[in-house]
This record gives structure tokens, C-alpha cells and sequence, in this order.
């Protein structure tokens, strides 16, 4: 069996490099620095595919500077925004992903990131942490009960029905939007909304789990947020860039939406300064899938897809 050239962008699980060094010729980053597009082009001379995560931006011209050699690009990653699609087509590349295995992990950092947003988890840590915690009180550090409220879900895929599963054991009541009405089974109850401005607009939480696309970009605006309820909870596990920064930070600081919980940014890790000094917002670091079984499991997909890649198959998870 010939040996295939694999350019690995960022350190990955030490069993899933084990993996890739039985099968591939894999160049690994060790010292998991990211790449520049100079640098990710150099290294790729003579490759034959490229292992790619969110941290790479693959835009048009770095896909058009790729060697001829590199076939299939397979990002560590169930989004695939950071590579333009319409470049790697032209260019007859193939692009995969790694759909499915990381959606438990995703769904629990969404329940987290809402429970903690309205428990007012980062305001009560940090009364402990510095000792200013002072007594109890009836009035003390009273937050939002999630218990029975409404639930809106944007982007009803896997995620988004797992995020569902878990909220009904909370007997929230969910309600939905997305491209298309789910099968009664698959719903389980849960409401549709055909407009996503009428699900906002009943919507106690709001928890985004759809993909960026052009019709996505900047779907939680000023107008939007003003269509929900006050005293509204945001969740965002999905993409940075469906959230409109300005109108977000300005609704939190004024109190029209009580709280949010995010794990994705615009321009991450460079997020908006302005989400550093409210205490009714709960960050995370884009941990929705950073488990020890996620990653491994995603990395595993990843080979499973240059395995049937280079032996003439269809790549289970091509997306182009």
C-alpha cells in the first residue's frame, strides 16, 4: 500500500497521532504553534492531504496557493466555514468533516453555559474565590430558576435535539426553528416555529445551534433581541458571528437581557472587550467539544475519512 503524505495543522490527541503514524506519512506540530498561511503552504509541498481545525482560515486565495499535490482537505471540526468551499471545489479538492461524535459534549456545554448564565455562576465563584462572600441572605445573589421556563432552540440538528433531550429533564418547554419541520418522533413535543422571529419572541432561553452561512450571519441583531422577553437568557455554542456584539452587550449592560453564556466569539480568541466587564455574561474558551472522548473520537473520524479516501471509497463525512 503506498504511502500517503499527511500535514496535520495542530497537536492532536496522542492516540489519534499514534494513529495517523501508522497509516500515513503524517507531519505533526508537536509544539502545536499555529501555522501562518506561509508556513501551512510550505509544509504542504508534496503532500497529499492536509489536516485542518477551526484555527485555520482557508480562505480563497491560501485553497488557489495549495500544491497540486494536497487531494482532500479533513478539518477536525463539524463546521467547516474556515475553508472556502467554492475554492477547494474549483480546484477538485475534497473536504470532509466530523459530524455526530462531538454532539453530547456540545449539548452538555450548552445546559452549562445556560444554568450557569442564570444562576449568576461567574458573580458567585468570585465572591468566594476573593473572600468577599460575607453571610446569607434571603435577597442574596438571586438568579433566574430555568425549571419549566421556555426553551428556543435555533438550529435543530443533532445538537440542538440532544440540547432538547437533556432541557425536557428540566420540564422546560421546547420550542424550535429550523430549515425544516422535524418528524413527529423527532420532535417529542417540541414547538415549531416556521419565522424564527416568532420563536424568539416566546423564547426565556435562547440557545443557537445552527451553522454560520451567509443567511445566519448576524441572526441575534438589535431587532431580534428586542423581540425577546425581558430578563432573557442567551446561549451560544454554535459560531461567534451569528451574535451582533454591540447590540448583545448593550441589551446585557442595560438589563434587557438578564444573562448569557457563550463559548464562541467574533474574531476569537480576540473576543469583544466589551464582554470582559459584565458580570451577567458566562465565558468560555470554545470548549463545547473539549473532552478526552470527543477529541479522540473526532480525530478518529478524520482518519476514518483519509482511509477511505486514499483506498478509492467514498469519504463517509465529504462535504465537497
Amino acid at each position: 500500500m503506498p504511502s500517503y503524505t499527511v500535514v496535520v495543522a495542530r497537536k492532536l490527541p496522542a492516540t489519534v497521532e499514534d494513529r495517523l503514524r501508522q497509516n500515513f506519512d503524517a507531519k505533526l506540530n508537536a509544539d502545536d504553534r499555529p501555522l501562518s498561511a506561509d508556513t501551512l503552504i510550505e509544509r504542504s509541498v508534496d503532500a497529499d492531504a492536509l489536516v485542518v481545525t477551526p484555527s485555520e482560515k482557508l480562505d480563497a486565495d491560501l485553497v488557489a496557493r495549495l500544491p497540486k499535490t494536497v487531494r482532500i482537505i479533513a478539518t477536525y471540526s463539524v463546521g467547516y466555514d474556515h475553508v472556502d468551499i467554492a475554492a477547494a471545489q474549483a480546484r477538485g479538492i475534497v473536504v470532509t468533516n466530523t459530524p455526530e461524535v462531538l454532539t453530547d459534549a456540545t449539548a452538555e456545554v450548552a445546559i452549562l453555559l445556560m444554568l450557569a448564565a442564570a444562576r449568576r455562576a461567574h458573580e458567585g465563584e468570585q465572591l468566594v474565590r476573593t473572600s468577599a462572600w460575607r453571610d446569607w441572605s434571603p435577597t442574596f445573589m438571586l438568579g433566574t430558576q430555568v425549571t419549566g421556563k421556555r426553551l428556543g432552540i435555533v438550529g435543530m440538528g443533532r445538537i440542538g435535539q440532544a440540547v432538547a433531550r437533556i432541557a425536557r429533564g428540566l420540564r422546560m418547554e421546547i420550542h424550535y426553528h429550523g430549515s425544516r419541520r422535524l418528524a413527529a418522533d423527532a420532535e417529542d413535543g417540541a414547538i415549531f416555529h416556521e419565522r424564527l422571529d416568532d420563536l424568539v419572541a416566546v423564547s426565556d432561553v435562547l440557545s443557537l445551534h445552527c451553522p454560520a452561512t451567509p443567511q445566519t450571519i448576524g441572526l441575534l441583531d438589535a431587532r431580534r433581541i428586542d423581540l425577546l422577553p425581558t430578563g432573557a437568557i442567551v446561549v451560544n455554542t454554535a459560531r461567534g458571528i451569528l451574535v451582533d456584539d454591540e447590540a448583545l452587550i448593550a441589551a446585557l449592560r442595560s438589563g434587557r437581557i438578564g444573562a448569557a453564556g457563550l463559548d464562541v466569539y467574533t474574531g476569537e480568541p480576540n473576543i469583544h472587550p466589551g464582554y470582559r466587564d459584565l458580570d451577567n455574561v458566562f465565558l468560555l474558551p470554545h470548549i463545547g467539544s473539549a473532552t478526552r472522548e470527543t477529541r479522540a473520537a473526532m480525530g478518529f473520524r478524520v482518519i476514518d475519512n483519509l482511509d477511505a479516501f486514499f483506498s478509492g471509497s467514498e469519504p463517509r463525512d465529504r462535504v465537497v
